[in-house]
């Protein structure tokens, strides 16, 4: 199969910053000016009329996404293997697999938010699962941050915790009510958030599936769904196995 076309020059010269967060220590990773120049792939998304709603069910991400092209997946991910399987001390043996790319657009408003979408969540438990967020739209938008859950301590997920985590949360629950009818921005009494990396045009964010993390969303600005004017992020799944 041919190489889907190039839609994004990636800078060569932008330098990787690796920052050990929590009591945990994991590592995530953010890249500032990752590309020269992000006008064709915000294009793409301004053009598309194919965003669709995100079924409660399938994510908890609270908003409506379409696929990104194929090209800017490759050349995204092509510089950063090497970058992964070092910092994560990947196996050699795993190939890296692309799982879910798709440009997203918060547009759920608070009084529709279910459950789960009003506390921090986890992408997978899977030990080499990884998000890519790129930042693409001029902000001020929401931080992405990241969270601990008191009552276990917990800062990842992983299938040793998986049924702890679930158990504690929803005995928190039980005893002291559902969270508010919002996002969930602040920490309280079952959550503290510990680090959070700030929105910035053309800052790329990776990091594991398993950690906690939500969204600091200002319902002022960042529900939108008009991808030209809205928190407009490229997010790019990916596990190796």
């Amino acid at each position: 199969m041919s190489k889907p076309r190039s839609i994004i020059d990636i800078n060569p010269n932008s330098i990787p910053v690796i920052r050990n967060i929590g009591v945990e220590q994991t590592p995530i990773i953010v890249i500032d000016e990752f590309a020269f120049d992000l006008d064709e792939i915000k294009s793409k998304a301004f053009k598309s009329e194919e965003f669709i709603q995100v079924e409660q069910g399938q994510s908890m991400y609270p908003g409506v996404r379409v696929k990104l092209p194929k090209g800017y997946v490759v050349d995204m991910l092509t510089p950063l293997q090497s970058l992964f399987r070092k910092t994560y001390e990947v196996p050699p043996t795993f190939r890296m697999r692309p799982k879910l790319y798709v440009y997203s657009l918060i547009s759920t408003q608070p009084q529709d938010l279910s459950l789960l979408q009003r506390m921090p969540h986890f992408d997978s438990v899977q030990p080499y699962y990884f998000a890519a967020l790129h930042y693409l739209n001029e902000g001020p938008f929401g931080a992405t941050a990241f969270f601990r859950h008191k009552p276990t301590g917990f800062e990842k997920i992983t299938p040793d915790r998986e049924q702890t985590y679930y158990q504690s949360a929803k005995q928190f629950v039980h005893e002291n009510g559902e969270p508010p009818q919002e996002y969930f921005v602040n920490s309280n009494d079952h959550f503290e958030c510990y680090d959070k990396v700030e929105y910035k045009p053309n800052r790329l964010v990776l990091y594991p599936g398993y950690l906690l993390h939500s969204i600091l969303i200002d319902k002022d600005t960042d529900i939108d769904p008009n991808p030209k004017t809205g928190r407009l992020t490229a997010n790019v799944f990916l596990e190796f196995c």
